[in-house]
């Protein structure tokens, strides 16, 4: 009987073969050293469940007591695993590959493997204080550690024991892997409102070194500092070599190559969201090249455009940049000599080599492999300055947008508007220019007075609070009730008599004819589909209006979560992103506040205010290009048909299908009544 010889699985192996990284300081650089407490690590997950259940009882001080203390084990839990790893690396380095292919030769390396994983395990349980098992959490927790919903708790805690301080850093904390969430950007003001200072100092407890130092780079070559810029964007290296070794080392004794692979993924994400910064280290290149540039170290300067070439080989405007820096060199300098910089030579190497190992690996296994787009070469910098070629120094002409202004974000489409409005007496009032904007109009008279007043009498009668809100009363502040209905349960109720069928297939016919309207306005060349119809009123409760700081609803975006921070809107989940048009046609005045209002990507800066009307109009695009919000009603009803589009077939709206077919069943009796001649009120 031939004897089976054990061999690990090649993807189990690749990642113990490979060269140590050669950047970011020695395994043992200086690192912020977290506060011990005595006796075993307490498991972050029992501490996170005490602590929710001691908020939820009102014990508030052992809620801040166990969550502050589940946070600080995640963070200890994190660094003992990471020391862990680099000591037994130390103490069991690989050994050189054996000169030869005879029995055995693969022993020695087997050998050191099996050293680290024991000196591993041993040196987790005693720093651990007991078994690492103990420290295993299900999916649920890590995801709330990773969106960090216990600052969330932490915040409520800390506000009902009056430590505003604490409460602020803690919402704050939370809010950056949040933005979308509207009630903690409102629970922010409202904190910096009571203390009495505008400018309270955000803090957060969970920021990513690099990633705070990228963008601090960002903001000061955006104000033209140059040297600054290059100090910040020199240390966001430095910093971001030092988590990708870190990343690297947690996921090296889980020994999944493709995880390693996917730290570029990781460290370009920022905190709560799903997808990367795109181009995100190339940018770091990108970025100083040009800031070298502009201070006069043109070696430098050619330095980072060759490295940023090793991503993006077929960069015109950088190739163009290359030959430009290398004609500003001394004579006694050869342009040869100068070679991409080692740190990104470094790692554009070794990636490449992990590729080729798991896709090797993946053939040999059976299965296929595909390598991401890592460095998409449409992320760039928002200036898009480029060097001009044949252009003295002192001189440069900077082409393109001038530094410091941002762009809009991009929309995947031919961006048209002016078409015909299809009907009489709507009045034209602004377009996007007027409106300070991209893809914007505003437009009078789409209803009457009288189909003002009808739709007022639909909403009365089918109207429930909460409806579309997840039965929520007051789901963006709660100053203010919000109730609504549908275009199906309109026709329902119409059908059922609950309401006059007339009147019912009004709101129907009004929501086609803003359909129509936007789809011509903006001259799309594709149908525009209905993706959700709602009609909303806001009413402002009674006694909760003094000193109301609030906005009845919240700047957003509606297909991408707005990040004012990072002046970016994530089209990503749970976001609606597959929302392309929107548009809102208001029903009344007689209501105090509720102006409708747009601003920048930083949700502050106001750029278009409109006041609702019986039969005014306002429709956009949906995306990050138009923030907007809804200043407080602060008395009476105010009341709107809200619509949103998309072009994606895909995604039409549910019930404006079921809906059409209520239409048909209604249209073909109609018919077959006019056929009888039988008049419709004689079965009244």
């Amino acid at each position: 009987m031939r004897e089976r010889i054990w061999a690990p699985p090649l993807l189990l192996l690749l990642p113990l073969l490979l060269p140590p990284p050669l950047w970011g300081g020695p395994p043992d650089s200086p690192r912020r050293e977290l506060e011990l407490e005595p006796g075993p690590l307490q498991p972050f997950d029992l501490l996170y469940a005490s602590g929710a259940a001691a908020y939820y009882s009102g014990d508030y001080e052992r809620a801040v007591r166990d969550l502050e203390a589940a946070l600080r084990s995640h963070r200890r839990l994190r660094e003992i695993r990471t020391r862990c790893a680099r000591h037994c690396a130390a103490r069991h380095p690989l050994p050189p590959p054996p000169p030869g292919e005879g029995p055995g030769a693969e022993l020695p390396l087997f050998r050191s493997l099996l050293g680290r994983a024991r000196c591993y395990r041993s040196c987790e349980t005693q720093r651990l204080g007991g078994p690492a098992s103990r420290h295993r959490v299900s999916e649920d927790v890590r995801s709330d550690f990773q969106r960090r919903v216990p600052y969330n708790y932490l915040q409520r805690a800390y506000i009902k024991l009056n430590q505003l301080e604490k409460a602020v850093e803690a919402a704050h904390t939370f809010f950056v892997a949040n933005p979308e969430h509207m009630e903690m950007q409102q629970n922010i003001e409202n904190y910096r409102a009571t203390a009495g200072v505008e400018a309270l100092q955000l803090v957060d407890r969970e920021a990513k070194p690099h990633m705070e130092s990228y963008n601090a780079g960002v903001k000061h070559y955006e104000a033209d500092d140059f040297e600054m810029a290059i100090r910040h964007f020199e240390q966001a290296l430095r910093e971001y070599f030092v988590e990708d070794t870190e990343c690297r080392t947690l996921y090296h004794y889980m020994q999944v190559l493709v995880c390693q692979h996917e730290c570029v993924r990781e460290l370009a994400t920022r905190p709560g969201r799903l997808s990367p910064i795109e181009n995100f280290l190339p940018l770091h290149y990108d970025y100083l090249q040009f800031a070298y540039y502009r201070v006069g170290e043109y070696v430098k300067a050619l330095e980072c455009a060759k490295a940023y070439l090793l991503c993006h080989p077929d960069d015109e405007d950088v190739l163009d940049n290359v030959d430009y820096y290398e004609s500003l060199l001394d004579d006694s300098i050869d342009p040869a000599s100068i070679e991409a910089r080692e740190d990104l030579t470094m790692f554009v190497k070794r990636h490449k080599l992990e590729s080729e190992l798991i896709k090797s690996a993946a053939e040999g296994l059976g299965f296929s492999y595909t390598e991401p787009n890592y460095w998409i070469r449409y992320g760039g910098r928002q200036d898009e300055n480029r060097v001009p070629s044949g252009v003295n120094v002192e001189g440069a002409e900077v082409h393109g947008f001038s530094m410091g202004k941002k762009l809009s974000p991009k929309i995947d489409r031919d961006l048209r508007e002016g078409g015909p409005l299809l009907y009489e007496n709507i009045t034209f009032v602004y377009n996007s220019e007027q409106l300070n904007g991209t893809q914007r109009v505003l437009l009078d008279n789409v209803l009457s007075e009288e189909q003002c007043r009808e739709l007022h009498s639909v909403a009365s009668g089918i109207m429930l609070v909460g409806d579309g809100y997840r039965g929520k009363t007051s789901p963006h502040t709660p100053n203010e009730k919000f109730e609504g209905a549908t275009v199906l349960k309109a026709l329902k109720s119409g059908y059922e008599g609950r309401v006059p069928l007339k009147s019912a297939r009004l709101f129907y016919d009004i929501s086609e004819k803003a359909r129509r309207i936007v789809e011509s306005y903006f001259m799309l060349n594709s149908t525009l589909y209905f993706s959700y119809t709602h009609m909303v009123c806001r009413t402002a409760l009674s006694g909760q209006q003094d000193r109301r700081n609030d906005l009845s609803h919240p700047i957003h975006a509606d297909n991408c979560l707005l990040d004012p921070e990072a002046n970016e809107c994530w089209k990503e989940p749970p976001a609606y992103t597959f929302r392309d048009y929107s548009a809102l046609l208001y029903m009344n005045d007689d209501f105090e506040g509720g102006e409708f209002i747009f601003t920048e990507m930083d949700a502050k800066t106001v750029t278009a205010s409109i006041k609702p009307k019986c039969g005014r109009m306002i429709s956009f695009s949906s995306g990050g290009e138009n923030p907007h919000g809804v200043k407080a009603v602060t008395k009476g009803k105010r009341c709107a048909v809200a619509l949103w589009f998309t072009l994606d077939p895909l995604y039409r709206e549910l019930e404006r299908i079921q809906a059409d077919e209520v239409i048909a069943i209604l249209d073909q009796e109609q018919q077959g009544k006019h056929e009888l001649n039988i008049n419709p009120k004689d079965e009244l």
